[in-house]
């Protein structure tokens, strides 16, 4: 089962890097990456289109059908087209949303961006989304791509991590320790 997974993991990294490659000297990275986010959406949106990728039993005529149809509707860049359908063909359509995820994070790599998450436990308006980015950027000395999910379970406070660096000043997480000092006594 290990091999399997070293398998998949390398697969996704060839091909997205072979994608990133691609799109370089195409002059069309931002174009292909907008894109890329915008399929991974629609492939964790829609449980059929998610069956459809997944189904071994789908020929690869009908994969490459239904791509230019979603290729020709949303005006995919024919460079990205032409991935997914060479995707398809080596029967490797399967692993497309880990790719896409893949291609997405090389991207922010190379403009050096460092991935952030912010959890929180209440609704945050844009503004103060944005401030805390400013100042994690400030903290890092790099530019921050920030992923935000609020989570009301944490019941106040915010979970950051940046990296291997996480910062959990949740009531949940607060609550959880008081819990432990008292099985313990």
């Amino acid at each position: 089962m290990s091999k399997n997974k070293d398998f998949s993991g390398t697969s996704v990294s060839r091909y997205s890097l072979a994608l990133f490659e691609l799109a370089e000297e195409s002059n069309s990275t931002k174009e292909i990456e907008d894109q890329s986010f915008a399929l991974i959406n629609l492939i964790s949106k829609s449980k059929d289109l998610n069956y459809f990728i997944k189904n071994p039993t789908n020929t690869k005529e009908d994969q490459q059908r239904t791509i230019v149809k979603i290729s020709e509707q949303f005006k995919l860049n024919q460079l990205l087209t032409k991935f997914l359908c060479f995707l398809i063909s080596k029967r490797r359509f399967f692993y497309v949303e880990k790719i896409l995820k893949d291609f997405t994070e090389t991207c922010s790599k190379k403009r050096g961006e460092i991935k952030a998450e912010l959890v929180v436990a209440k609704e945050m308006s844009e503004n103060e989304i944005n401030r805390i980015k400013e100042d994690l950027t400030k903290s890092f000395d790099s530019k921050i791509k920030l992923n935000f999910k609020n989570d009301p379970s944490l019941i106040g406070g915010l979970i950051i991590q940046v990296g291997s660096t996480m910062i959990d000043t949740s009531i949940r997480n607060k609550l959880q320790k008081i819990e432990n000092k008292m099985i313990e006594a």
